[in-house]
């Protein structure tokens, strides 16, 4: 009876050292500094809890059209330009000029903001007169001074005598009686614009890793959220999400010696509230996308902090807290994947502008 009793306890003890440990409620981290890990929390949101589009459902033969469509110099008539002229992936998605040319040579009046992470804004352009990427993927196709395809079905006609995109397009929509439309290359693109996202070490240190940042870049964002820079620079993108006035507080063309002049959403509205509003950019890759602002005016980070912080928030920095807060900016710099980066061989020498061949 007695070796019962004992062979009994052991097996009791054996039983609750293999017992599963119970998942206990997310404990806070334990960070040095939680007041600024508390304070980044409010402000941002880590790219890892991005929701992707309901109605544009990726795949990987979409995602591989869109990327054939977004690098081919065929979406221009003369083949001086595809998309990533403009929004160039090894340069994280832009073509680091105040104005980017076109099919014809001419000059677009506005900055080409990057197609990194331009899924993650709430509306698309400069003045927002595209909702999401989808729509805004079949914007510059048409625009005369961008990519100057003179209609859709032009377009069409083009990439219907092509056997690959026959192929591409069938796969990529295979419940399409007529899958080479308009409509499907806004979406192919957009889906191929949807993968471009860059995670950083900011996300790692929203994710509650206290180390991912130096000390430098945490007193840079410390500095970044109590000037009052986290009032247009928030949220997923950190920016990206509302209309602000450029040159609230003091005339930005003062700092920035714009030449021309550019009414931002007035034009579109027609409302003389809405002169000087400007989508705010994301700051996401920021240290790698100049020139800065909506004419590309301004080519040094440093300078344009500074600038930030006088006509926007009246705020003058010292030298030391504007090289923190670059610091930070730095942090949010991400890496572009490397099929991203390459373009397809089967456009083989389409993927080169006709006035950059030998």
């Amino acid at each position: 009876m007695r070796k019962l009793i004992i062979f009994t306890l052991i097996l009791s003890v054996v039983a609750l050292s293999c017992k599963p440990e119970l998942k206990t409620k997310k404990q806070t981290p334990q960070f040095e500094d939680l007041r600024l890990f508390s304070a980044a929390i409010k402000q941002f949101k880590s790219i890892n809890n991005y929701v992707d589009s309901t109605s544009n459902k990726l795949s990987p033969a979409k995602i591989e059209l869109g990327k054939t469509l977004y690098y081919d110099t065929k979406l221009s008539p003369k083949g001086n330009n595809s998309c990533n002229s403009c929004h160039n992936l090894n340069t994280y998605g832009v073509d680091n000029l105040p104005f980017s040319p076109g099919d014809e040579g001419g000059l677009g009046g506005r900055n080409s903001p990057t197609t990194l992470n331009a899924s993650l804004h709430f509306l698309q352009f400069w003045d927002g007169r595209a909702k999401d990427v989808e729509e805004q993927a079949g914007k510059p196709i048409l625009n005369p001074v961008e990519m100057n395809i003179p209609n859709e079905q032009f377009l069409i006609d083009r990439i219907s005598g092509i056997d690959y995109y026959k192929d591409l397009f069938k796969q990529a929509f295979p419940n399409d009686p007529n899958p080479i439309n308009y409509t499907n290359i806004r979406l192919a693109i957009a889906a191929f614009e949807r993968t471009l996202l860059t995670p950083s070490a900011f996300d790692n240190f929203l994710n509650e890793d206290e180390h991912a940042l130096t000390a430098q870049q945490k007193r840079g964002l410390d500095i970044f959220i109590n000037t009052g820079c986290t009032t247009c620079h928030n949220g997923i993108a950190i920016g990206g999400n509302s209309f602000q006035k450029f040159g609230a507080i003091q005339d930005y063309k003062k700092y920035t010696k714009s030449k021309g002049t550019d009414n931002g959403l007035f034009d579109l509205t027609k409302d003389e509230l809405d002169k000087d509003m400007f989508k705010t950019p994301s700051l996401r890759n920021v240290e790698h996308t100049y020139p800065y602002f909506h004419d590309g005016s301004v080519k040094s980070l440093k300078d344009a902090i500074n600038i930030m912080a006088k006509v926007q928030l009246n705020k003058d920095l010292s030298n030391t807290e504007i090289e923190d807060i670059e610091s930070f900016l730095k942090s949010l710099s991400g890496n572009v994947s490397e099929y991203a980066k390459t373009p397809p061989a089967i456009l083989g020498n389409d993927v080169t502008p006709k006035n950059k061949r030998k």
